[in-house]
C-alpha cells in the first residue's frame, strides 16, 4: 500500500551550491551525506519536513529523458507571501504570490540547476482541502 511521497531526487552540478541554496536559503536541514569509499561526499539527503526529503547527487546534469514529464516540485509553506519576502531578503528570485486556479496560493522559483519549485499555501477554499491530513514534523 502506498503511504506517501518519500523523496524527490535531483542531479546537481555543484553539490555545495545546491546545499547552500536548499539549506541556507530555503531552510531545509541536512539529514545525512552519501560518502564513497574514498571518503568523498557525492550526495546528500535534506529533510523537508514530516517524512519528506530531497535527495541531491553530484553529477552531469543532463536533459530530461525522452518522454519524461517532470515539471516541478511543490513545497507547502505556512504563509506564501511571508516566505516570498523572507527568501527575497536572502537574494532568491521568485515570482509574486498569486492565487492559483485550485484556490491555493503559489509562487515560483528555481534552484541553481534550473529545477522549478512551486511554493504552495492551502486556503479553506483550496480544492485539496477536503483531502488534507495534519502534517507531522
Amino acid at each position: 500500500m502506498i503511504k506517501a511521497l518519500a523523496h524527490v531526487c535531483f542531479t546537481v552540478r555543484d553539490l555545495d551550491a545546491a546545499i547552500a541554496f536548499y539549506c541556507d536559503k530555503l531552510g531545509l536541514k541536512k539529514a545525512f551525506d552519501f560518502v564513497n569509499d574514498k571518503g568523498e561526499r557525492f550526495g546528500v539527503y535534506l529533510h523537508l519536513g514530516g517524512r519528506n526529503f530531497i535527495e541531491l547527487f553530484t553529477g552531469q546534469v543532463a536533459e530530461p529523458a525522452k518522454g519524461q514529464s517532470f515539471r516541478h516540485i511543490c513545497i507547502e509553506v505556512d504563509d506564501v507571501a511571508a516566505t516570498v519576502a523572507d527568501l527575497r531578503a536572502k537574494g532568491v528570485e521568485l515570482t509574486d504570490p498569486k492565487l492559483g486556479s485550485d484556490q491555493s496560493w503559489q509562487a515560483w522559483l528555481s534552484d541553481p540547476d534550473g529545477n522549478r519549485i512551486e511554493l504552495h499555501g492551502y486556503t479553506p477554499a483550496s480544492w485539496q482541502t477536503p483531502h488534507l491530513r495534519p502534517v507531522s514534523q
